[in-house]
């Protein structure tokens, strides 16, 4: 979603029908319910989750156990309170952007879709470098090949992935689609072939990162919180999902159907990234998980260049290239949406049409130029996620759910409870790291 921008033209589970104007009993667990908790777990899972294992034991063994005492509930409360924000909205078959504006007015709606496509934007160009450093990396170590000029490594990199979205949105979203499971495969194949090298080094207190933001277990909390956000963010596709839920089980069933599949997806998630994430962290050390952030890599690439298993040397690589690709698109077609439409709007204000192919041709200018530049700049890819993607993610997943609970009068009845605190609380702090670690 990892955070994950426009995932949700990436699956589209089969319609269920209200049968002779009954819809089906919300208690009971069906077809339908079994093939959204499957899309909310494919879209849960993403190229973010591949750094997510380096902030978890670059901090060392305390913060590898708060990430998996932390995880479920950032991932569970954050989403079941936008799908609670939405589902009370008359607009929601609009989209989050709808829901705003129901709720807020037309001026907070265009300011939020400023901070959407901000929180999107970054992570297309974070990918951008992601992809750089993967092939790079690829290059020199599986290869054995001389490093290639990163400029133009950049640049090749970027023109394909636009080669590919020139195909079309259809063809996009199918490759997408198609990546999803594959990957979620090669995550579980990945820790359970890494379990001969596990080894105790993370197994110590001592071995705590000076790269903590901040000291102790408070700059610890912060280091790790932007990464959780970023990487369990799905909140693209709960439009989506709470649009469904409500046209097959009604609008008084939704809420708590809603609940009860995100509650088997989220299970799943956390299972499978937990089990990835620990079975990575300890067949590293301590300071290998340090050298990875220095180098700017994944964790499968770094894996890849210091294990001498062929298996992982190859496959691992392979497996990352294919996760950031699907990520890049993903987002890349929920920023290309936000600029065409502002684009269009700005224009028609001016008393101008601009024609579907000039915009096209700004849009893939614009994305070309700034993915090339940075990519070939390389900037700290978990610097990004600390600074920009983490906070800008959480003020859209955990800040505004909770501010509209708290201002809204149709989301009332969702006040009062420890939850609210929780997700507040998580949001504030995530912030907070953001504007810690630019000091």
């Amino acid at each position: 979603m990892n955070g994950n921008a426009a995932k949700k033209v990436e699956f589209q589970p089969e319609n269920t029908e209200v049968k002779n104007g009954k819809y089906p009993d919300p208690k009971k667990w069906h077809k339908q319910d079994t093939t959204w908790a499957l899309s909310l777990f494919g879209t849960a899972i993403g190229a973010g989750v591949l750094f997510l294992p380096i902030n978890a034991g670059s901090g060392g063994l305390l913060s590898l156990l708060l990430i998996t005492i932390l995880a479920f509930p950032v991932m569970y409360f954050s989403h079941r309170a936008l799908a609670k924000m939405i589902n009370a909205s008359n607009a929601g078959n609009d989209g989050i952007t709808g829901t705003i504006r129901e709720y807020f007015g037309n001026k907070a709606s265009i300011i939020f879709n400023i901070v959407y496509f901000c929180s999107i934007y970054t992570i297309v160009l974070m990918y951008s470098v992601a992809l750089t450093n993967t092939a790079n990396s690829f290059i020199v170590h599986q290869l054995h090949m001389a490093e290639p000029p990163r400029a133009i490594l950049s640049l090749v990199l970027v023109l394909g992935l636009i080669a590919i979205l020139n195909f079309g949105q259809d063809i996009t979203v199918k490759i997408m689609s198609m990546l999803v499971y594959p990957f979620i495969v090669s995550l579980l194949f990945i820790a359970i072939s890494l379990i001969p090298q596990w080894n105790t080094s993370m197994l110590s207190f001592s071995s705590v990162s000076t790269a903590s933001t901040g000291s102790g277990y408070f700059g610890t909390i912060l280091m790790i919180l932007p990464i959780i956000v970023f990487s369990f963010n799905h909140s693209p596709i709960i439009s989506s999902f709470v649009t469904k839920q409500r046209a097959t089980y009604g609008t008084l069933a939704s809420d708590a159907k809603c609940a009860q599949i995100q509650k088997v997806c989220y299970i799943m998630t956390f299972a499978v990234v937990m089990f990835f994430v620990w079975s990575s962290v300890m067949s590293l050390t301590p300071n290998d998980l340090i050298m990875a952030k220095e180098q700017n890599l994944s964790i499968l690439s770094y894996l890849a260049n210091r294990l001498n298993s062929p298996l992982i040397t190859i496959a691992a690589p392979i497996i990352a290239f294919m996760a950031i690709t699907k990520s890049f698109l993903g987002h890349y077609i929920g920023a290309y949406e936000v600029m065409r439409d502002v684009i269009i709007k700005f224009s028609k204000t001016r008393g101008k049409n601009v024609e579907e192919k000039t915009v096209k041709t700004m849009i893939l200018a614009f994305v070309v130029l700034s993915c090339w530049y940075v990519a070939y700049a390389n900037p700290s890819i978990l610097g990004i996620i600390d600074s920009l993607s983490g906070p800008l993610v959480a003020a859209i997943l955990c800040l505004l759910p909770m501010y509209a609970i708290r201002k809204v009068p149709v989301l009332a009845k969702y006040r009062g409870k420890i939850s609210n605190v929780f997700v507040i609380v998580i949001g504030l702090l995530t912030v907070l790291a953001s504007i810690m670690s630019l000091f």
